[in-house]
């Protein structure tokens, strides 16, 4: 058989079984596995097909009136972080807190992601957008600490609202939209 007419018809065969086929869509995981071991300590988990693809960990504690807090973001391999959007609110809605990131997100060799402050449009809160992970996207990311001062309206309960986008290593694309929220009570600001 000759090899141009083999490669050619084999060829149009590939192109006409994909052709419609485009890039996999993302997966919303919108009900995770929510836990908590204890004031001011929770985790957001996230599962697809009975394994867990990611979660977001929060440990946190008062310092004062301040609240502080500890973040972890592990994802399972093959598996990139596109981005990261935390929002955090204190009820009532109208009340106001806060939020300060403590210390920068960076990698071992790149420039520090992209991260953005600021107050949603229509929502409660301030959200905080991390995107460009460059070298992160890969990794956990334990890197990111964040100060919320209380209005003196607020309730001692802290509300981080979060989506964290992955990719997975297919070259077809898809991945995953982690979507949850997480409710941290915070005692001793009970009564302040």
């Amino acid at each position: 058989m000759n090899r141009r007419t083999y490669l050619a018809t084999v060829a149009t065969a590939g192109t006409a079984a994909t052709a419609g086929c485009g890039a996999l869509d993302r997966e919303t995981l919108s009900e995770p596995t929510v836990s908590s071991d204890g004031p001011g300590r929770g985790v957001i988990e996230f599962e697809a097909g009975g394994s867990e693809v990611g979660h977001l960990g929060v440990d946190g504690g008062v310092d004062g009136d301040t609240v502080e807090l500890g973040t972890e973001i592990w994802h399972r391999e093959g598996t990139r972080v596109e981005s990261i959007t935390l929002e955090l609110w204190m009820p009532p809605n109208d009340a106001t807190a806060e939020v300060a990131v403590v210390s920068p997100v960076e990698g071992d060799s790149s420039p520090p992601p992209a991260l953005s402050l600021y107050t949603p449009e229509d929502r409660q809160g301030t959200a905080i957008e991390i995107t460009d992970l460059d070298d992160l996207a890969d990794e956990t990311i334990s890197t990111l600490d964040l100060r919320v001062e209380p209005g003196p309206e607020t309730e001692p309960t802290l509300v981080v609202d979060a989506v964290i986008e992955l990719a997975t290593a297919s070259p077809l694309g898809g991945g995953y939209e982690c979507d949850g929220k997480l409710r941290l009570n915070f005692p001793e600001l009970d009564g302040r």
